[in-house]
């Protein structure tokens, strides 16, 4: 068994010198985090329904390092709910049933009820999130998630239905220097030395919304710092220093991580291999999720490179799978397969052009109405008013192609997919000249 019990939080013990900083600081309550007023200050939803004796299971998006876990041992603790805690990474379907069937009999032999808190749910598959459904339904416990991706893509419908999503957001500048102050003030081993930070908003930006990130970069510049000093100052130069011992892990989910993964994408879309290929190792080194990457090349399959290679975008489409079946170290491979594969085909957005003019139109005008002839036609009274009845079959004619009117009558003349002349779109774009060359729409 896996699984972490209010013991992960060392919350009855005595804290020691030995344990890394962020888990010295950790909040003893949720009045004690400094930041996410709207989501559990005294005032939200969230701090009413708990006033109330009532916990409901919960999702908390958003990037690492803003407290998710903390909050929801905090939510657990206050409650009066035991605490259960596992990671979708490392945990199955097997584990998963041991700490339900655990919280049944708690409940029944007990009175306790359970929260059963998964991190990083997204990375459960289908039949892993469906086991969980009857025990959410059922009040056997109550399932705070924590993801990093958007939930409605990653979280099944069933279950997330029955789940309250909440965002967390970067912690703010001025949440972030309480959280600075707070360490030096009260922390068991800083507040010994007569620590003078020069680097404060250094330290900050280094930390990229990471509270975590924030404090373990204190506590390395802390540590390098002359001891011996008074004051002990901690200046830019150390700060910089510290996080120079492992850059990518103090920027891999700040402002660098947006960075580099529009780097990263420029450079597939800008037809670089070499430069693609960079990013995406920084980006791995750096412990970014190798599906999140998968995921975007699915998109850039489509929106960048479209049907001048359409097969681009079932091959990312296959990437993804194998990334997921696979996992890392293996799976970096298959990334810089279709990363250096995408970057090298050429490139079109006509598709990405086509749908975006389209729904304009319709935002902009209504959906008009469809045409009589391409109406369907299940019922009599339907046929009698000759929906469908003067349509061309196309396989009818030669060519299998027949000059036919397809869009509403004020749209006729109308061009949304305007294909390029890269790779083979080019064909296409031949095609439908030819085609419809009577008519002047392509």
């Amino acid at each position: 068994m896996t699984h972490n019990t209010a013991s992960l939080f060392q919350q009855k013990k005595v804290l020691s010198e030995n344990q890394p900083l962020a888990e010295r600081c950790r909040p003893k309550a949720l009045d004690d985090i400094a930041g996410h007023e709207q989501v559990i200050g005294p005032d939200s939803a969230l701090r009413r329904q708990l006033r109330s004796s009532y916990l409901p299971s919960i999702i908390f998006w958003g990037p690492p390092g803003v407290g998710k876990t903390t909050i929801s041992f905090l939510l657990a603790s206050e409650a009066g709910f035991e605490f259960e805690s596992i990671s979708a990474v490392s945990s199955g379907i097997k584990e998963v049933k041991e700490i339900i069937e655990q919280a049944r009999r708690r409940n029944e032999f007990y009175g306790k009820r359970t929260v059963l808190f998964i991190d990083e749910i997204h990375r459960f598959n289908k039949a892993q999130q469906d086991a969980l459904l009857q025990a959410v339904e059922t009040g056997v416990v109550v399932l705070i998630g924590a993801t990093t991706e958007n939930p409605s893509f990653e979280v099944n419908a069933p279950l997330l239905s029955r789940m309250q999503v909440l965002k967390l957001e970067p912690i703010k500048t001025k949440h972030m220097r309480e959280i600075v102050h707070n360490a030096l003030a009260k922390d068991v081993l800083l507040k010994k030395y007569p620590i003078r930070l020069e680097a404060e908003d250094a330290l900050i930006h280094f930390g990229g919304g990471d509270a975590r990130r924030t404090l373990n970069l204190l506590e390395i510049a802390f540590q390098i710092s002359d001891k011996n000093a008074e004051p002990l100052i901690i200046n830019e130069e150390l700060v910089k220093l510290a996080a120079a011992q492992n850059p990518l892990y103090f920027d891999k989910k700040g402002d660098y991580h947006y960075d580099t993964i529009s780097a990263f994408i420029k450079s597939v879309r800008g037809s670089d291999p070499d430069a693609a290929v960079y990013w995406l190792a920084v980006m791995l080194e750096g412990g970014e999720d190798p599906l999140f990457i998968a995921r975007r090349l699915i998109v850039l399959a489509s929106e960048d490179i479209g049907n001048a290679e359409p097969y681009a975008l079932s091959l990312a489409s296959a990437a993804f799978d194998a990334v997921k079946k696979i996992g890392m170290p293996e799976a970096r491979i298959i990334l810089a397969q279709i990363t250096t594969y995408l970057a090298a085909q050429p490139k079109s957005n006509a598709a990405y052009q086509a749908i975006q003019g389209a729904q304009e139109e319709v935002r902009t005008n209504g959906a008009r109405q469809v045409p009589l002839h391409l109406r369907n036609a299940p019922t009599r009274l339907m046929k009698d008013l000759n929906y469908g009845g003067e349509y061309k079959y196309p396989h009818d004619y030669d060519g299998h192609f027949v000059d036919e009117t397809y869009l509403p009558e004020k749209l006729t003349k109308t061009k949304f997919y305007k294909p390029t002349t890269q790779g083979r779109e080019a064909r296409l774009k031949q095609y439908l000249e030819t085609m419809w060359r009577n008519k002047g729409k392509k």
